[in-house]
């Protein structure tokens, strides 16, 4: 049998070869010399080693090896090779190498604060070439690479000051890539024809596997990605400890932290209205809503309106001092109810609180019965009347009172007024079991209103409290109608 040789590379500086150097010393020095001739010379085989090692750095991203031996000056030089020369990004296959080398970066930089602080070296000048790539000088591709390289950069103690040397440019950018990018996307390759996408983009989303559902799939998480690294990188700057942020929720929360950032904040309506409606809904991240708005409250020096402070019965308010009349009002309810009213009931008979629970049966009945002929408005009267007189340890009928005082403002078309009572309704009946339809009725006020994702989070969890009974029912039509409808609303490219 013949047996054939391997053919031998003829390349002297062949990084493969020189990776399986078996002498660790010769080993080092080959690869340092690579990586010093990698950005002055041109080959086609540039792409293949920056593939090899991104796969390298995806998997051993802790390796000091690569980084000490100059790895980041070689990719941040090939970034500004990039840039400032098209007609060599152009040829072959060098479009992919900007992306390479930025996520390269991103991926080193992640865990290690010493390799961190070694890429923000004044001789590499990393930061500038990710900058680059950050004003969108290439495409949204390189920048989401960047923006995730620069986001690591920013969180570490050693390397945050190299970054913010550029702050009001990153800041400025990160603003406006959360706030742009999606529709960038979208407009630059989602939505259009696929023939007419960039291959190189679609060879990157894909990797070669899968079809156009993968790709168009792939495009909408790295769209995500781009702004939850925006938002990621403006937290950075605003409290560089804060490594888990939920997005957005999480900046807002971190800003509220400081009286220049609850200022800010509380100036912008849109956004108290937007911490109302997640602290209110089934959403996970509810609670980190709550404990911003409570950060706002008890600033004496900040302005919020009543609607932050009517659903939250539960919270003790004690020594706010409360700039909005409507806001005090709204405090003097809570206290009317939790302190005032437990002191009445608490002096009253059995006999009068036992009128009080037939009254209370009673006017259920009787609100039932007009709701039923029509005579809504009628009807919401009478259960505002059952509440003022329900006796506080009535749980249940104040839970259904509640619930059913909201599914009459849904019909009067007062979204805010049903979310409040359904809210109070669900607080009532505890996080354990949750009143099904009050769920279903916050779900439809939230749809009227307008707020999409709090309308489905609250509208799965109606259904998943359903499918949790000891006889499991179906799923309502109605409920997969809703499902179906704040899906498409809540689209990441639905505007």
């Amino acid at each position: 049998m013949l047996n054939f040789d391997e053919p031998q590379c003829k390349n002297p500086s062949c990084f493969f070869c020189s990776m399986k150097e078996t002498n660790p010393f010769r080993r080092r020095s080959k690869l340092a010399a690579i990586f010093k001739e990698i950005p002055c010379t041109e080959s086609k085989d540039h792409v293949l080693v920056l593939s090899g090692l991104w796969n390298i750095a995806m998997s051993e991203p802790d390796d000091p090896e690569f980084p000490s031996l100059g790895l980041f000056e070689c990719m941040s030089k090939l970034i500004q090779k990039s840039i400032r020369n098209r007609a060599w990004l152009l040829k072959d296959q060098n479009i992919f190498i900007p992306y390479y080398a930025a996520h390269i970066i991103g991926s080193y930089v992640m865990n290690k604060e010493d390799l961190a602080a070694r890429a923000v070296d004044s001789k590499v000048f990393v930061v500038p070439a990710l900058l680059e790539l950050l004003r969108g000088k290439i495409s949204w591709v390189e920048q989401r690479a960047a923006a995730r390289a620069l986001g690591h950069l920013a969180s570490h103690e050693k390397s945050f000051e190299a970054v913010s040397l550029f702050e009001e440019e990153i800041v400025k950018l990160s603003m406006e890539i959360a706030s742009n990018c999606l529709k960038n996307v979208y407009r630059s390759f989602l939505g259009v024809e696929d023939r007419l996408r960039l291959k190189y983009q679609s060879d990157l989303l894909t990797r070669g596997l899968g079809g156009l559902e993968t790709e168009n799939q792939k495009a909408e998480e790295w769209g995500i990605q781009l702004q939850c690294w925006s938002l990621y990188l403006l937290n950075c700057f605003a409290l560089r400890v804060n490594r888990k942020s939920p997005g957005g929720i999480g900046l807002i929360k971190t800003l509220c932290k400081t009286e220049l950032g609850r200022s800010k904040v509380s100036e912008v309506k849109e956004v108290i209205e937007r911490l109302c409606d997640l602290s209110r809904s089934s959403d996970d991240w509810k609670i980190m809503a709550l404990d911003a708005l409570l950060m706002l409250l008890r600033d004496s020096n900040v302005r919020i309106a009543q609607i932050v402070l009517q659903d939250y019965h539960k919270i003790k308010y004690s020594g706010l001092k409360m700039n909005s009349e409507d806001a005090q009002r709204s405090i003097e309810n809570l206290w009317e109810i939790k302190v005032e009213r437990k002191k009445k009931e608490k002096l009253m008979s059995e006999t009068e609180l036992g009128e009080r629970r037939k009254m209370v049966k009673s006017l259920k009945k009787q609100g039932k019965k007009k709701f039923l002929m029509g005579f809504v408005k009628e009807a919401m009267e009478i259960y505002t009347v059952g509440i003022g007189l329900c006796p506080l340890d009535m749980i249940r009928d104040r839970v259904v009172l509640y619930s059913n005082r909201a599914q009459c403002c849904l019909l009067l078309k007062k979204a805010e007024s049903a979310i409040s009572d359904a809210t109070r309704a669900l607080c009532l009946s505890g996080v354990d079991d949750p009143h099904g339809k009050s769920l279903w009725r916050r779900s439809q006020a939230y749809d009227l209103k307008g707020s999409a994702r709090e309308s489905l989070m609250d509208c799965l969890a109606f259904v998943d409290q359903r499918l949790k009974r000891s006889s499991p029912e179906k799923i309502p039509y109605y409920a997969t109608q809703m499902i179906r409808k704040q899906m498409s609303a809540t689209w990441v490219f639905s505007w």
